[in-house]
């Protein structure tokens, strides 16, 4: 099965849809790129992806380790470069509840963030600061 159906309506904007929940994503082109920057543009989709992977895989190992990450808040911000046009920095800044993680637990949460998949399939020319705030 698929994993999505993408869609061009024209006007530099797509519509994918998420094969198994039916759930729909809409682009556009940034605005210092031809577009209106009215929704995620492409390459804030991958940016976004970096930071939505590590809370996951870090939920994950929450989960298994026996603490609490509800409420951890990530800041994305995609540094992009021109000759070509690609992303050539992702800035990370995770932001956790108060609360008394041991060094055992944040050395948990930094690991696990730090190896999510997004993480190994990102260029290695785009470089990724990550910042854990507790």
């Amino acid at each position: 099965m698929a994993t999505s159906k993408i869609t061009y309506n024209g006007g530099l904007r797509t519509t994918s849809i998420h094969e198994r929940s039916g759930r729909e994503i809409i682009t556009d082109a940034p605005i210092d790129n031809k577009g209106k920057g009215e929704a995620f543009s492409p390459t804030d989709l991958l940016a976004t992806s970096l930071g939505n992977c590590m809370l996951t895989i870090v939920g994950i190992a929450a989960n298994e380790h026996g603490f609490n990450i509800d409420g951890t808040t990530c800041e994305i911000t995609k540094v992009m470069a021109e000759g070509p046009r690609r992303v050539a920095e992702i800035v990370v800044n995770f932001q956790f509840p108060a609360s008394d993680y041991s060094d055992k637990v944040k050395t948990i949460i930094e690991r696990s963030a730090n190896t999510c998949p997004v993480m190994y399939s990102l260029h290695p020319d785009i470089k990724k600061a990550v910042s854990f705030n507790y």
